[in-house]
């Protein structure tokens, strides 16, 4: 079991860290939330140690050891919580976390169906799976401190209720301006601003 990895990296790629250490190399997967933190932590000779998490990807023909790579333990620790959701495997996981640690956190205690939803791969069923596995379970990993967190927690909370406010100024009941909010986003969860979800809301309007 590999735990620990420090050594020269030579190869960056958008998801991933290719490491020599003593020659040998080893690719490491590195979810995007930690990958916007790293490159501050290499060192002047391009080293840099980090916490991993092991697996074997079993393929019906062979099995593939994988590494995913962490700054500390406690981000590992949270990766190891996420994947315990059902149907999310490490690399559903690795690509999942594409927001800062304590933004994903914050969202499941606040059962923030929008940010968790604007993750890569996870869909509103999936997101509700996260918030009744994990909702009460993540409170410190919202501790971890980043520089994206208020902005990316705009996303589920204050877009929609920009739309809401835009909505009832059209006359929409609240109940009726709820429900074309959260077929929205259901139908486009990639929205990112009030604007492209009230647009989502018209062209579903249109469909009818």
């Amino acid at each position: 079991m590999i735990s620990r990895i420090r050594g020269k990296v030579v190869n960056k790629k958008n998801d991933s860290l290719v490491i020599d250490v003593n020659g040998i190399c080893y690719e490491v997967l590195i979810p995007a939330a930690i990958m916007r933190s790293l490159e501050e932590k290499f060192g002047q000779d391009g080293e840099i140690e980090l916490f991993t998490y092991h697996y074997h990807q079993v393929d019906p023909s062979k099995s593939i050891p994988v590494l995913v790579g962490f700054l500390n333990e406690v981000e590992k620790e949270f990766f190891e919580r996420f994947i315990t959701v059902s149907g999310i495997g490490p690399k559903a996981a690795v690509r999942a976390m594409s927001l800062p640690i304590s933004t994903i956190a914050q969202a499941i205690d606040t059962g923030n169906m929008g940010v968790l939803k604007s993750l890569q791969g996870i869909g509103e069923q999936r997101a509700r799976e996260i918030i009744a596995k994990l909702q009460g379970k993540v409170g410190k990993f919202g501790l971890i401190q980043d520089k994206e967190i208020k902005q990316a927690a705009k996303i589920g909370s204050d877009i929609e209720s920009e739309a809401m406010e835009v909505l009832a100024q059209l006359q929409y009941k609240t109940s009726e301006a709820k429900e074309m909010i959260r077929k929205a986003i259901e139908r486009n969860p990639d929205v990112k601003t009030a604007e492209d979800l009230l647009n989502e809301v018209y062209k579903q309007k249109q469909v009818k």
